[in-house]
Protein backbone atom coordinates (compact mmCIF):
# COMPACT_ATOMS: atom_id res chain seq x y z
CA UNK A 1 0.00 0.00 0.00
CA UNK A 2 1.23 3.35 -1.34
CA UNK A 3 0.24 5.16 2.55
CA UNK A 4 -1.11 4.55 5.43
CA UNK A 5 -4.05 5.55 7.85
CA UNK A 6 -4.50 5.60 11.67
CA UNK A 7 -8.03 6.23 13.59
CA UNK A 8 -8.51 7.80 17.00
CA UNK A 9 -12.13 7.67 18.34
CA UNK A 10 -12.50 9.16 21.64
CA UNK A 11 -15.18 7.72 23.58
CA UNK A 12 -17.18 9.18 26.46
CA UNK A 13 -20.82 7.32 27.12
CA UNK A 14 -21.99 7.23 23.41
CA UNK A 15 -24.01 4.21 23.67
CA UNK A 16 -24.77 2.10 20.33
CA UNK A 17 -23.01 4.97 18.75
CA UNK A 18 -19.09 3.85 18.81
CA UNK A 19 -20.31 0.23 17.58
CA UNK A 20 -22.46 1.80 14.98
CA UNK A 21 -19.45 3.83 14.17
CA UNK A 22 -17.10 1.01 13.88
CA UNK A 23 -19.31 -1.15 11.77
CA UNK A 24 -19.44 1.89 9.16
CA UNK A 25 -15.38 2.29 9.46
CA UNK A 26 -15.00 -1.67 8.31
CA UNK A 27 -17.89 -1.29 5.80
CA UNK A 28 -15.88 1.51 4.36
CA UNK A 29 -13.54 1.10 0.93
CA UNK A 30 -10.03 0.72 2.69
CA UNK A 31 -8.71 -0.65 -1.08
CA UNK A 32 -5.98 2.05 -1.99
CA UNK A 33 -4.38 2.18 1.81
CA UNK A 34 -3.50 0.25 4.81
CA UNK A 35 -5.40 1.19 7.96
CA UNK A 36 -3.22 0.64 10.39
CA UNK A 37 -4.84 0.76 13.59
CA UNK A 38 -8.45 1.84 15.18
CA UNK A 39 -7.94 3.57 18.37
CA UNK A 40 -10.82 3.75 20.99
CA UNK A 41 -9.76 6.25 23.77
CA UNK A 42 -12.47 5.50 26.14
CA UNK A 43 -12.55 8.50 28.77
CA UNK A 44 -14.06 6.53 31.83
CA UNK A 45 -17.72 6.15 30.36
CA UNK A 46 -19.85 4.52 32.89
CA UNK A 47 -22.22 3.21 30.35
CA UNK A 48 -20.03 0.49 29.13
CA UNK A 49 -19.87 1.59 25.73
CA UNK A 50 -15.94 0.41 25.32
CA UNK A 51 -16.63 -2.55 27.03
CA UNK A 52 -19.28 -4.56 24.97
CA UNK A 53 -18.14 -4.02 21.42
CA UNK A 54 -19.00 -7.32 19.21
CA UNK A 55 -16.31 -8.84 17.16
CA UNK A 56 -14.85 -6.45 13.92
CA UNK A 57 -12.21 -7.24 11.09
CA UNK A 58 -10.81 -3.78 12.35
CA UNK A 59 -7.11 -3.46 13.45
CA UNK A 60 -8.85 -2.19 17.13
CA UNK A 61 -6.78 -1.34 19.51
CA UNK A 62 -9.12 -0.12 23.25
CA UNK A 63 -7.42 2.57 25.75
CA UNK A 64 -9.41 3.00 28.93
CA UNK A 65 -8.50 5.70 30.71
CA UNK A 66 -9.79 5.92 34.82
CA UNK A 67 -10.86 9.03 34.86
CA UNK A 68 -12.04 12.02 32.08
CA UNK A 69 -8.69 13.24 30.74
CA UNK A 70 -10.37 15.27 28.03
CA UNK A 71 -11.26 15.63 24.89
CA UNK A 72 -7.66 16.91 23.14
CA UNK A 73 -5.75 14.75 25.94
CA UNK A 74 -7.30 11.54 24.55
CA UNK A 75 -6.96 12.50 20.95
CA UNK A 76 -2.86 12.74 21.81
CA UNK A 77 -2.86 9.82 23.67
CA UNK A 78 -4.01 7.94 20.13
CA UNK A 79 -2.43 9.65 17.99
CA UNK A 80 1.41 9.54 19.47
CA UNK A 81 2.51 6.07 18.77
CA UNK A 82 1.44 6.20 15.24
CA UNK A 83 3.74 5.70 12.50
CA UNK A 84 0.92 5.87 9.76
CA UNK A 85 0.68 8.96 7.05
CA UNK A 86 -2.30 10.27 7.64
CA UNK A 87 -5.11 10.81 11.73
CA UNK A 88 -8.42 10.92 11.21
CA UNK A 89 -9.69 11.95 14.27
CA UNK A 90 -13.10 10.62 13.77
CA UNK A 91 -16.32 11.01 16.49
CA UNK A 92 -18.40 8.46 17.45
CA UNK A 93 -21.35 9.47 16.56
CA UNK A 94 -20.07 9.34 13.23
CA UNK A 95 -20.91 6.91 10.40
CA UNK A 96 -19.15 6.45 7.56
CA UNK A 97 -20.05 6.08 3.87
CA UNK A 98 -18.19 3.81 1.19
CA UNK A 99 -15.65 6.07 -0.17
CA UNK A 100 -15.63 8.77 2.92
CA UNK A 101 -12.04 7.45 3.49
CA UNK A 102 -11.01 6.75 0.45
CA UNK A 103 -12.29 10.31 -1.35
CA UNK A 104 -10.45 12.65 0.77
CA UNK A 105 -7.00 10.65 1.10
CA UNK A 106 -6.67 10.73 -2.77
CA UNK A 107 -7.47 14.38 -2.69
CA UNK A 108 -4.44 14.44 -0.34
CA UNK A 109 -2.26 13.19 -2.47
CA UNK A 110 -3.06 15.91 -5.67
CA UNK A 111 -0.61 18.38 -6.21
CA UNK A 112 -3.13 21.09 -5.40
CA UNK A 113 -3.13 19.87 -2.11
CA UNK A 114 0.42 19.47 -1.36
CA UNK A 115 0.25 21.96 1.25
CA UNK A 116 -3.14 20.89 2.77
CA UNK A 117 -2.63 19.55 6.55
CA UNK A 118 -6.02 19.30 7.38
CA UNK A 119 -8.72 18.20 5.56
CA UNK A 120 -12.82 18.00 6.41
CA UNK A 121 -15.60 16.20 4.16
CA UNK A 122 -19.19 16.86 4.05
CA UNK A 123 -21.70 16.06 6.90
CA UNK A 124 -25.28 15.05 6.53
CA UNK A 125 -27.48 15.55 9.51
CA UNK A 126 -30.55 13.46 10.28
CA UNK A 127 -33.06 14.97 8.16
CA UNK A 128 -30.38 13.91 4.99
CA UNK A 129 -29.07 17.96 4.73
CA UNK A 130 -25.30 19.10 4.48
CA UNK A 131 -24.38 20.32 7.87
CA UNK A 132 -22.85 23.80 8.36
CA UNK A 133 -19.44 22.34 9.68
CA UNK A 134 -16.89 25.23 8.74
CA UNK A 135 -15.61 28.39 11.28
CA UNK A 136 -13.22 31.22 10.73
CA UNK A 137 -10.69 32.03 12.71
CA UNK A 138 -11.73 34.00 15.98
CA UNK A 139 -10.96 37.80 16.83
CA UNK A 140 -11.93 40.18 19.22
CA UNK A 141 -14.59 41.47 17.26
CA UNK A 142 -16.43 38.34 16.17
CA UNK A 143 -16.13 37.22 19.54
CA UNK A 144 -17.97 40.31 20.52
CA UNK A 145 -20.50 39.34 17.41
CA UNK A 146 -21.34 36.12 19.22
CA UNK A 147 -21.29 37.21 23.21
CA UNK A 148 -23.68 40.01 22.21
CA UNK A 149 -25.79 37.81 19.77
CA UNK A 150 -25.72 40.34 17.25
CA UNK A 151 -24.66 37.51 14.81
CA UNK A 152 -27.68 35.60 15.05
CA UNK A 153 -30.11 38.63 15.61
CA UNK A 154 -28.63 40.29 12.60
CA UNK A 155 -26.98 37.57 10.12
CA UNK A 156 -26.66 40.43 7.74
CA UNK A 157 -24.67 42.48 8.96
CA UNK A 158 -22.52 41.19 11.84
CA UNK A 159 -20.60 38.42 10.61
CA UNK A 160 -20.18 34.90 13.11
CA UNK A 161 -17.68 32.75 14.25
CA UNK A 162 -19.87 29.54 12.66
CA UNK A 163 -19.83 29.65 8.56
CA UNK A 164 -23.84 29.42 8.60
CA UNK A 165 -23.91 32.11 5.64
CA UNK A 166 -22.09 29.51 3.40
CA UNK A 167 -23.89 26.51 2.06
CA UNK A 168 -21.19 24.30 2.50
CA UNK A 169 -21.69 22.43 -1.41
CA UNK A 170 -18.77 23.16 -2.75
CA UNK A 171 -15.06 22.42 -1.80
CA UNK A 172 -13.19 25.40 -0.64
CA UNK A 173 -9.85 26.26 1.78
CA UNK A 174 -11.55 27.55 5.03
CA UNK A 175 -10.10 28.39 8.36
CA UNK A 176 -11.52 25.28 10.06
CA UNK A 177 -13.16 22.24 9.70
CA UNK A 178 -15.06 20.57 12.70
CA UNK A 179 -13.59 17.91 14.85
CA UNK A 180 -16.21 15.37 14.06
CA UNK A 181 -14.08 14.26 11.03
CA UNK A 182 -10.51 15.74 11.05
CA UNK A 183 -8.56 14.42 8.90
CA UNK A 184 -4.39 15.50 9.23
CA UNK A 185 -1.07 14.60 7.75
CA UNK A 186 1.32 12.62 10.72
CA UNK A 187 4.07 15.32 10.08
CA UNK A 188 1.96 17.95 10.53
CA UNK A 189 0.76 16.61 13.84
CA UNK A 190 4.37 15.96 14.79
CA UNK A 191 4.83 19.05 14.34
CA UNK A 192 2.58 21.01 16.22
CA UNK A 193 3.13 18.52 19.27
CA UNK A 194 -0.67 17.41 18.61
CA UNK A 195 -3.25 18.95 20.72
CA UNK A 196 -3.04 21.47 23.24
CA UNK A 197 -4.32 19.56 26.25
CA UNK A 198 -4.93 22.45 28.28
CA UNK A 199 -8.44 22.59 26.52
CA UNK A 200 -10.48 20.37 28.24
CA UNK A 201 -12.95 20.11 25.58
CA UNK A 202 -13.93 22.43 22.94
CA UNK A 203 -11.57 24.78 20.85
CA UNK A 204 -8.98 22.10 21.09
CA UNK A 205 -9.28 21.77 17.10
CA UNK A 206 -9.79 25.07 16.17
CA UNK A 207 -6.42 26.34 18.05
CA UNK A 208 -5.12 23.46 16.54
CA UNK A 209 -6.09 24.71 12.69
CA UNK A 210 -4.77 27.91 13.75
CA UNK A 211 -1.00 26.86 15.00
CA UNK A 212 -1.10 24.77 11.65
CA UNK A 213 -2.00 28.04 9.81
CA UNK A 214 1.20 29.92 11.32
CA UNK A 215 3.10 27.11 10.19
CA UNK A 216 2.29 27.46 6.38
CA UNK A 217 -0.59 24.57 6.17
CA UNK A 218 -3.80 25.15 4.87
CA UNK A 219 -7.17 23.65 5.52
CA UNK A 220 -9.58 22.28 3.13
CA UNK A 221 -13.57 21.57 3.09
CA UNK A 222 -13.70 18.85 0.78
CA UNK A 223 -17.78 18.79 -0.56
CA UNK A 224 -17.51 15.62 -2.65
CA UNK A 225 -17.46 12.59 -0.20
CA UNK A 226 -20.05 12.57 2.84
CA UNK A 227 -20.10 11.16 6.55
CA UNK A 228 -23.35 11.06 8.69
CA UNK A 229 -23.03 13.00 12.19
CA UNK A 230 -25.48 13.14 14.59
CA UNK A 231 -24.11 16.35 16.51
CA UNK A 232 -24.08 16.52 20.43
CA UNK A 233 -23.45 12.75 21.36
CA UNK A 234 -22.85 11.92 24.53
CA UNK A 235 -22.92 15.57 25.52
CA UNK A 236 -26.79 16.20 24.50
CA UNK A 237 -27.23 15.32 27.53
CA UNK A 238 -25.21 17.31 30.21
CA UNK A 239 -25.81 20.61 28.31
CA UNK A 240 -24.90 22.49 31.17
CA UNK A 241 -21.44 20.82 31.65
CA UNK A 242 -20.73 21.17 27.63
CA UNK A 243 -21.52 25.02 27.76
CA UNK A 244 -19.31 25.79 31.07
CA UNK A 245 -16.87 23.71 29.04
CA UNK A 246 -16.91 25.98 26.19
CA UNK A 247 -17.13 29.09 27.62
CA UNK A 248 -13.95 28.45 29.72
CA UNK A 249 -12.46 27.19 26.58
CA UNK A 250 -13.41 30.35 24.82
CA UNK A 251 -11.70 32.88 27.14
CA UNK A 252 -8.86 30.43 27.09
CA UNK A 253 -8.27 30.68 23.25
CA UNK A 254 -7.99 34.55 23.94
CA UNK A 255 -5.30 34.22 26.71
CA UNK A 256 -3.49 32.22 23.97
CA UNK A 257 -3.94 33.83 20.53
CA UNK A 258 -4.86 37.56 21.92
CA UNK A 259 -2.98 40.32 23.34
CA UNK A 260 -3.37 39.95 27.19
CA UNK A 261 -5.38 43.20 27.64
CA UNK A 262 -7.93 42.06 24.80
CA UNK A 263 -7.94 38.97 26.75
CA UNK A 264 -9.51 40.01 29.82
CA UNK A 265 -11.54 42.27 28.26
CA UNK A 266 -13.03 38.80 26.05
CA UNK A 267 -13.10 37.06 29.85
CA UNK A 268 -15.26 39.95 31.35
CA UNK A 269 -17.98 39.81 27.88
CA UNK A 270 -18.42 36.20 28.60
CA UNK A 271 -18.74 36.67 32.23
CA UNK A 272 -21.19 40.04 32.18
CA UNK A 273 -22.91 40.37 28.84
CA UNK A 274 -23.08 36.82 27.41
CA UNK A 275 -25.04 35.49 30.08
CA UNK A 276 -27.73 37.91 30.07
CA UNK A 277 -27.72 37.24 25.87
CA UNK A 278 -27.90 33.58 26.50
CA UNK A 279 -30.48 33.77 29.33
CA UNK A 280 -32.56 36.56 27.12
CA UNK A 281 -32.37 33.94 24.03
CA UNK A 282 -34.13 31.35 26.74
CA UNK A 283 -36.85 33.44 27.65
CA UNK A 284 -37.81 34.32 23.70
CA UNK A 285 -38.13 30.71 23.06
CA UNK A 286 -39.60 29.84 26.22
CA UNK A 287 -37.03 27.02 26.70
CA UNK A 288 -37.23 26.72 30.74
CA UNK A 289 -34.37 23.49 29.72
CA UNK A 290 -32.25 26.16 28.28
CA UNK A 291 -32.70 28.82 30.83
CA UNK A 292 -31.77 26.72 33.80
CA UNK A 293 -28.59 24.85 31.24
CA UNK A 294 -27.35 28.26 31.13
CA UNK A 295 -27.39 29.46 35.10
CA UNK A 296 -25.58 26.03 35.77
CA UNK A 297 -23.17 26.49 33.58
CA UNK A 298 -22.17 29.68 34.67
CA UNK A 299 -22.62 28.79 38.32
CA UNK A 300 -19.73 26.09 37.45
CA UNK A 301 -17.48 28.78 35.84
CA UNK A 302 -17.73 30.74 38.68
CA UNK A 303 -17.39 28.19 41.16
CA UNK A 304 -14.43 27.33 39.26
CA UNK A 305 -12.90 30.68 38.24
CA UNK A 306 -9.37 30.75 40.52
CA UNK A 307 -8.45 27.67 38.77
CA UNK A 308 -9.18 28.39 35.34
CA UNK A 309 -8.27 31.97 35.61
CA UNK A 310 -4.56 30.54 36.99
CA UNK A 311 -4.82 28.54 33.61
CA UNK A 312 -5.42 31.15 31.48
CA UNK A 313 -2.54 33.49 32.70
CA UNK A 314 -0.32 30.55 31.97
CA UNK A 315 -1.58 29.95 28.97
CA UNK A 316 -0.63 33.44 27.66
CA UNK A 317 2.24 33.44 25.53
CA UNK A 318 3.11 30.31 26.83
CA UNK A 319 3.69 27.08 24.40
CA UNK A 320 1.47 23.91 23.51
CA UNK A 321 4.10 21.60 23.55
CA UNK A 322 3.84 18.48 26.19
CA UNK A 323 7.01 18.94 27.57
CA UNK A 324 5.78 22.72 28.66
CA UNK A 325 2.46 21.55 29.73
CA UNK A 326 4.32 19.23 32.01
CA UNK A 327 6.68 21.77 33.27
CA UNK A 328 3.43 23.63 34.07
CA UNK A 329 2.02 21.21 36.26
CA UNK A 330 -0.85 21.23 34.03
Amino acid sequence: MPFSLDIIIVNWNTGKQLQDCLDSIADADQKTFELKRVVVVDNASTDGSADRLSATTLPLLIIKNPRNLGFAAACNQGANCSSADYLLFLNPDTRLYRDSLTGPLAAMLQPVHQKTGIMGIQLMDDAGRVSRSCARFPTPLLFFHKMTGLDRLFPAGFVSLAMTDWNHLHTRIVDQVIGAFFLVRNPVYRELNGFDERFFVYYEELDFSFRAFQKGWRTCYLSGFQAYHKGGGASAAVKDIRLHYALRSQILYGFKHFQRVTAFLLMLGVLFIEPWTRLGNAVLIESSGQLCDTLKAYAMLWKDLPNWFRLCLKVSGMPSSPEARNQDGL
